[in-house]
């Protein structure tokens, strides 16, 4: 049994046949040198494709669905090359044991970063024309003919001699032979199913409530584990009474770490019943009285200090500002945002002497097996991860595994008993790892033509990555949280940007698209306050500064789009914005009409430039997700802090974007141009919180400077 066909079981299904599912997960792969499946029923041909005698084709996948369409678009990369049947194609999980096992051979299987399709394009495609040559060499081979000579299409190779085989005859011959080096990808032009939309393989299941998330798992014994952490970070677990819950009904133990204590018991209710009478202490440390004011004080010393790390400087920009006839200065803030995924952080584990099993749903497997295998001390060869699809990530399931590890350390505590640990909603939205909070202050610099000729951009925030990958850090910037700036497309002849790194205790994370959310609402508000300064339209403001890039064809194809040309219909409102992350190119129009202070988002517009599109629906489908995300983070979303913890608890006081505040016109823009793959799963968010933040100014003349929009009085129309 695959993993794919044990996620097309049904719920009930799945739970009674478990146990047998457990096993599968750890078979079908053969060790290398190895040339059939352990089964011995399907060969592998690649490590990455099995084909089964009846010309099914598994292909294995790395990157984790999250409902952004890997299994599918990856699946067409690898089809495409392999020239086979995709009505037989079935994706499935590579296995994360057998990626360490075999030294690391399915490469990344981090899923972060839109890099799902544009960093791993080649060496999929590659394993596809790897199989079909080692599939036509095999039929070759048996009928003593050039394999140059034959021809292959739809899974059948086929001989001008009148010779026809199928994928699945040839396949175990074909797994004896050498893999391709570097095996020829065809020509773009030749393209039959990459840039086609095909049913995407994950959504039948999750429409007909068939798709088992990691909260779903169930095993033989299974028991369940409610958790709460310290709610001051960095603070650390002092004393509990263990005495309170014992002989509670269902309840099994009590397992503590150093800043968290749980309640193992025969349902997740009675655990979770028992761990709210558990009385409990904590040692909240240094940071009991830090609060969102006094963090953002924290940030204003890197405003203001005299010196800070340069991340870019171009020209002469203190001679510039010295003689300009027009000087703007502005000052932007973002807050904290948490993932608040609909499915709460779980992971479900069973420690065995020797052995450990762990299901989760994972943004990134190596990420979850090294965290299994550094908790409980066992090999990573020992370790068993089995990826289950996510109930939203967002990149809170990427290199922060402190779920994975509490779930870990409590099995340990039951050896030989499967344990779910699952958090509750309120422990998910006050432990997680925040987009970080920064101040963003910007002057600007016009000459009497009203032409762009000094710009002054000084950062202060907080860094996810010296948390990660400190490596990262060059003299002082953080290269993640100044993108959009040090790498911004516009040609100002006198730029610089200056990074003060501030880092509170609240703990960071990677939040979908990351400083590609905060960072855009000040560049692209920035400048539409320096063309309404110098007298310009905002479209035709920034044409002349990118002249030359592609962010200029995007800029384009969305003021055509929006007919931009033409004044907006009577109180129709319109703002615009450009920005380029991810190695794609994208630019926003949002049409408002004003009732009041309730904002009615008419139409959202969005063109992007990804280079090549591999699922059109995709990418279409990402770009509206992508819209749903920035207008939701725009108007509400806001972490806060006080006494050293959150405040906020549940979805009740941190709410997102409501299905009745949805736009009614959501429009994607495709322009590939070719010649590179982009990331689309998240470049759609960045121009449209600015584009939405300048249509404000031009209906109001408000100029917002702060998120949440809640705060300064809108809300969205329904």
């Amino acid at each position: 049994m695959t993993t794919r066909q044990a996620f097309a079981q049904g719920r009930r299904e799945f739970l009674i046949k478990s146990a047998a599912f457990t096993g599968a997960l750890t078979i079908g792969f053969r060790l290398p040198g190895a040339a059939m499946a352990a089964d011995g029923a399907a060969p592998e041909v690649t490590h990455w494709i099995v084909i089964q005698p009846d010309d099914t084709v598994i292909i294995r996948i790395a990157r984790s669905e999250l409902g952004q369409g890997t299994f599918t678009g990856l699946a067409q990369l690898v089809a495409e090359e392999l020239e086979c049947d995709w009505s037989k194609v079935r994706p499935e999980y590579a296995d994360v044991n057998e990626h360490v096992r075999r030294n690391r051979i399915f490469k990344d299987m981090s899923t972060g970063g839109s890099r799902g399709i544009r960093d791993s394009q080649e060496y999929v495609r590659k394993a596809g024309a790897a199989a079909r040559e080692m599939l036509v060499a095999a039929a070759a081979q048996q009928w003593g003919v050039a394999a140059s000579e034959c021809k292959v299409a739809n899974s059948v190779i086929t001989h001008p001699s009148g010779k026809r085989t199928t994928f699945g005859k040839v396949a175990a011959v074909a797994s004896k032979l050498e893999v391709p080096a570097d095996p020829k990808l065809k020509d773009p032009k030749d393209w039959k199913v990459i840039g086609t939309s095909p049913a995407r393989f994950d959504i039948p299941d999750k429409t007909t409530g068939k798709q088992v998330y990691a909260a779903d798992v169930r095993l033989p014994g299974l028991l369940h584990a409610a958790i709460v952490q310290c709610p001051v970070f960095g603070g650390k677990l002092k004393s509990y009474d263990e005495s309170k819950v014992t002989g509670m009904r269902g309840v099994k133990r009590v397992v503590a770490g150093d800043d968290w204590v749980a309640v193992v018991a025969d349902n997740w209710w009675r655990a979770d019943r028992a761990l709210k009478a558990l009385p409990v202490q904590w040692d909240v440390g240094e940071n009991a009285n830090v609060s969102s004011e006094s963090i953002k004080a924290f940030l204003r010393t890197g405003i203001d200090a005299e010196d800070v790390p340069v991340a870019r400087k171009d020209g002469d920009v203190a001679g510039a500002f010295a003689g300009a006839a027009k000087v703007l200065e502005a000052e932007y803030y973002t807050p904290y945002l948490n993932h608040a995924t609909m499915e709460p952080q779980t992971a479900t584990a069973l420690y065995r002497e020797d052995r450990l099993d762990v299901w989760v749903g994972t943004q990134n497997g190596e990420a979850s097996i090294a965290a299994a295998s550094e908790t409980a001390g066992i090999p990573l060869e020992n370790v068993y991860v089995h990826k289950m699809h996510a109930g939203g990530g967002f990149g809170r399931r990427g290199p922060h595994q402190e779920y994975t590890k509490q779930a870990v350390k409590i099995a340990m505590a039951l050896p030989g008993t499967p344990v779910r640990l699952q958090w509750s909603r309120e422990e998910d939205m006050r432990q997680g790892r925040y987009r970080p909070v920064g101040i963003i202050k910007l002057r600007g610099a016009l000459d009497t033509r009203g032409n762009w000729i000094a710009w002054h951009v000084r950062q202060a925030d907080q860094s996810i990555i010296v948390t990660v990958r400190p490596a990262m850090i060059k003299d002082g910037v953080d290269p993640i949280n100044t993108r959009c700036f040090a790498d911004n497309p516009y040609a100002v002849p006198n730029f610089l940007n200056e990074y003060a790194m501030r880092n509170p205790h609240v703990p960071p994370g990677f939040w979908r698209a990351v400083a590609h959310t905060n960072n855009p609402l000040a560049r692209e508000c920035f400048i539409d306050e320096l063309a309404v300064a110098a007298g310009k339209d905002p479209y035709q403001f920034r044409r002349p500064l990118l002249q030359g890039t592609k962010d200029l064809a995007v800029l384009d194809a969305v003021a055509k789009a929006a007919n931009w040309d033409r004044p907006p219909a009577k109180g129709v409102h319109r703002g615009i914005a450009v920005v380029d992350s991810y190695g794609s190119f994208t630019a926003s129009v949002v049409e408002i009409a004003m009732n009041g202070n309730a904002i009615d988002v008419q139409r959202v517009i969005v063109a992007i430039d990804c280079g090549y599109v591999c699922h059109r629906d995709a990418v279409i489908a990402q770009v509206e997700g992508g819209v749903v995300w920035g207008l939701s983070s725009a108007m509400y979303e806001e972490i806060t802090i006080q006494d050293g913890r959150v405040v906020q608890s549940n979805f009740s006081d941190y709410p997102v974007l409501r299905l009745a505040e949805t736009p009614p016109k959501i429009e994607a823009v495709l322009v590939p141009s070719g010649g590179f793959w982009g990331g689309v799963g998240e470049p759609p968010i960045g121009a449209v919180i600015p584009a939405l933040c300048n249509a404000i100014h031009a209906a109001t003349g408000k100029r917002v400077r702060s998120l949440p929009l809640r705060h300064h009085g809108f809300s969205y129309a329904t």
